[in-house]
């Protein structure tokens, strides 16, 4: 008996040991095993003042090329796709550009039942009548300007192929030296290659320049928007917006999207390409200007305070969702379906979001970088069900 207790105690105490060393080895291995990033990170985040006033929903966005509106945009589409607002559409992917928008261009416009509409935001040539006749009242009107020396670097790269100038000219350097020698006034695609925000915001881009005149296409700017956004602050103006539109943080929060890689220019060159872009750079500085007056009403360390909130909450959302720190060119993924818009040889850079991410977390974040001609699909899919 005594010998079968000792055996029957060491089994026991085998298991237990057995048992411990399970345990153990588990442990270590779900310890090794991260699970899956949740949304439960990526909730709204609010300003930390407590809201006096009511968000806004309508709103009219004038996309200019290449001045970092396919970021604005994102954020607009994001905004107006979770809160079931109603885009005016395209009836391709531009309102006819480079013509002057007119309401007519609207998918499924009708002047006689005067369909309503929250947002427009797509690429088109501003026409204010048509756009007041389409859009409510009370609508909140914004548009974005950029250093007229690197948005002609960016229009020269990028639309090389679709003027007559930039194909005139061997290069880019060629041209700066002497544009007036390959630009013609109204020849094909000469929209990109002069005054193009100028052309952008409905005005006549060969106009030679006067300052009675640009004095008077400001006038008009100041009247039709709200505030005019600058490119190369574009965090200071997301805060701006962010106010005046009574959002919160995480609405305003972007990934860049549709960049490319650009040419560094020296002070000479920037010199140079501003005064061939005179009209531009009279709007640039002005609204420049208006800008820093507002940043200063806001307060310089309220901003700053609220510029880092926004940085912080855009690196968090990249560790969440991104695959590397940096975007990739979009002709070296592999792996990802969302990308931009390849213009001609032109290659854009996009970035790519993360497989391991539970579901409703990547669908998020794959709003965040879905460029914007697929988002206007996902758009006209919602709002024009079974169209073809």
């Amino acid at each position: 008996m005594r010998l079968v207790t000792v055996q029957l105690l060491g089994l026991i105490l085998l298991l237990f040991t057995a048992l411990g060393f399970m345990i153990q080895l588990l442990g270590t291995h779900f310890q090794k095993i991260s699970p899956p990033q949740t949304f439960t990170v990526l909730r709204q985040h609010s300003s930390p003042s407590i809201k006096t006033c009511r968000p806004k929903t309508h709103i009219v966005f004038l996309k200019t090329h290449k001045t970092g509106g396919s970021s604005i945009q994102n954020m607009l589409h994001r905004y107006g796709d979770r809160n079931s607002l109603t885009f005016a559409l395209p009836q391709k992917y531009q309102f006819n550009y480079p013509s002057l928008f007119h309401a007519s261009r609207v998918k499924g416009y009708n002047e006689f039942k005067k369909p309503k509409y929250d947002i427009l935001c797509h690429h088109m040539r501003l026409n204010l009548p048509e756009v007041r006749m389409l859009m409510p009242a009370d609508s909140f009107y914004v548009t974005i300007l950029r250093d007229p020396a690197t948005l002609a670097e960016s229009s020269f790269s990028y639309y090389r192929s679709e003027s007559s100038a930039f194909q005139k000219a061997p290069d880019f350097k060629t041209f700066l030296a002497q544009p007036a020698l390959y630009y013609k006034p109204r020849e094909k695609g000469n929209q990109y290659a002069r005054n193009f925000q100028w052309f952008d915001l409905g005005f006549n881009p060969d106009t030679p320049f006067k300052e009675s005149v640009a004095k008077a296409g400001v006038r008009e700017i100041q009247r039709a928007f709200h505030i005019v956004l600058l490119s190369e602050y574009f965090d200071e103006s997301m805060i701006l917006l962010k106010e005046e539109l009574c959002w919160d943080l995480d609405d305003v929060v972007t990934f860049k999207q549709n960049s490319h890689d650009s040419t560094p220019l020296d002070k000479r060159e920037k010199e140079m390409l501003r005064a061939w872009n005179s009209l531009d750079l009279y709007l640039y500085v002005y609204f420049n200007s208006t800008f820093w007056e507002k940043v200063e009403r806001f307060g310089k360390e309220k901003m700053d305070i609220e510029v880092r909130r926004l940085r912080e909450r855009r690196q968090q959302l990249a560790d969440i969702c991104l695959e590397g720190v940096n975007p990739v060119r979009v002709d070296q993924d592999k792996k990802e379906k969302i990308k931009p818009f390849q213009f001609r040889q032109e290659k854009n850079i996009g970035w790519v979001v993360k497989m391991d991410l539970e579901p409703n977390t990547r669908a998020q974040c794959i709003q965040m970088i879905t460029p914007e001609l697929q988002y206007k699909d996902i758009l006209d899919a919602r709002q024009f069900p079974g169209a073809v």
